[in-house]
């Protein structure tokens, strides 16, 4: 048949705004702030003291896309076991300290990547920060100020009633305060709330007042569907302002899950290369066909594709082409057929029942022809102002 020109996909959308001018720290190869991608995290659900159910998480953890990995360290057990989890990891270790400072100088000789400290439940933990910040700078470890709404210094909860922005902030300027006092600004600082309105203000504050390189988080965000909302809700409104060098996406699900919705955060704002991408349309009366059924057909037969390509899968002729010419391949379907659109044009129509075998088979084509042209396979690129 004639191929019906409907012109090319188009190009990527620029940012939403310029990224805010940030320190620039490493932990392990991964480079946070001073313009670098932002980054995803997650954290461990095992005892970090069963060293092998750790790695195993974290090899999965890797596998998901990410970058970054936080495991927790309450006993001298857990303590023990991190130098082994640091050095087998494929991604930066960063140690979780609550309460015992022994264990952050633990964390840094065991050659963590970097050591986040909750300065809020730390006994005496501003009486420790000479110490801590001389360690940290002898080992090249970053340290992570971590202050959360449910663990803040009792002073504070005394000062301003609750946990409010203007609190949160305080406790983490405060405490980087007293590592600038011995030279030590290797820092990332995040102020996370169980409310996103509270979270974006704090943020929003904390920016504006210092230049370290800030880790995103709704604290205590939820099961999935809620914590998946509260995230991308509070992570839209700052990464769209430029605010955020680093996210973690905290749900009462498995540390993947929490992976792949911050992936999919970035990849949403522009911020990540992206991968398989379903645009599919949510069905109508006019629909022609169980749309549900298709997209969810069409993404189990394309999943794990690691090159960027979008794919339009529409029920009806209304949208359809629209759609199609604005993805690398689409169907629009209806009366018992599916036109299939590579590039923004119509290739050739087929049945229903052969769409979904037709636009895998599309798929895999262009996805070859991607990986000969050497196009990116959605990995972040790293960018410097």
């Amino acid at each position: 048949m004639t191929a019906v020109p409907l012109g090319m996909p188009g190009a990527p959308a620029p940012p939403l705004a310029e990224r805010r001018a940030s320190r620039r720290i490493q932990v392990g190869p991964v480079v946070v702030g001073g313009g670098a991608a932002v980054s995803v995290q997650s954290m461990t659900t095992t005892r970090t003291s069963d060293i092998g159910a750790t790695l195993q998480q974290i090899a999965e953890l890797t596998a998901s896309g990410c970058q970054i990995v936080r495991v927790a360290c309450p006993t001298q057990d857990d303590a023990d076991a991190l130098a082994t989890i640091a050095r087998k990891s494929q991604i930066p270790v960063v140690a979780d300290i609550h309460f015992q400072p022994k264990y952050v100088f633990a964390a840094i000789e065991a050659g963590c990547a970097a050591v986040r400290v909750n300065p809020g439940n730390i006994k005496q933990f501003d009486d420790r920060v000479k110490e801590i910040a001389r360690a940290a700078q002898d080992h090249g470890t970053p340290i992570r100020i971590g202050v959360n709404a449910g663990s803040l210094d009792r002073r504070l909860l005394q000062k301003y009633g609750r946990a409010t922005p203007e609190a949160l902030v305080e406790s983490a300027l405060w405490e980087a305060s007293l590592f600038e006092e011995h030279g030590f600004r290797d820092i990332k600082i995040s102020v996370k709330h169980n409310d996103p309105v509270v979270m974006i203000n704090a943020y929003r504050m904390l920016a504006e007042r210092c230049d370290y390189p800030l880790h995103l988080g709704v604290t205590e965000a939820g099961p999935a569907f809620q914590g998946t909302i509260k995230s991308a809700v509070a992570f839209g409104a700052l990464l769209s302002e430029g605010i955020g060098d680093t996210i973690r996406v905290s749900l009462s699900a498995p540390p993947a899950e929490e992976v792949k919705v911050g992936i999919q955060i970035l990849q949403s704002l522009g911020l990540r290369e992206r991968r398989l991408e379903i645009v599919s349309c949510p069905s109508c009366g006019r629909a022609q066909v169980d749309v549900y059924k298709l997209a969810d057909e069409v993404s189990a037969g394309l999943d794990g594709m690691e090159v960027p390509l979008r794919v339009a899968v529409m029920g009806c002729v209304v949208n359809g082409p629209g759609e199609a010419r604005e993805a690398d391949l689409g169907v629009a379907s209806g009366n018992g057929k599916g036109q299939i659109f590579v590039k923004g044009e119509v290739v050739k129509t087929v049945p229903e029942s052969k769409i979904v075998e037709t636009l895998v088979e599309e798929a895999m084509k262009i996805a070859e022809q991607m990986e000969k042209d050497g196009i990116a396979s959605g990995e972040p690129a790293v960018t410097v102002n």
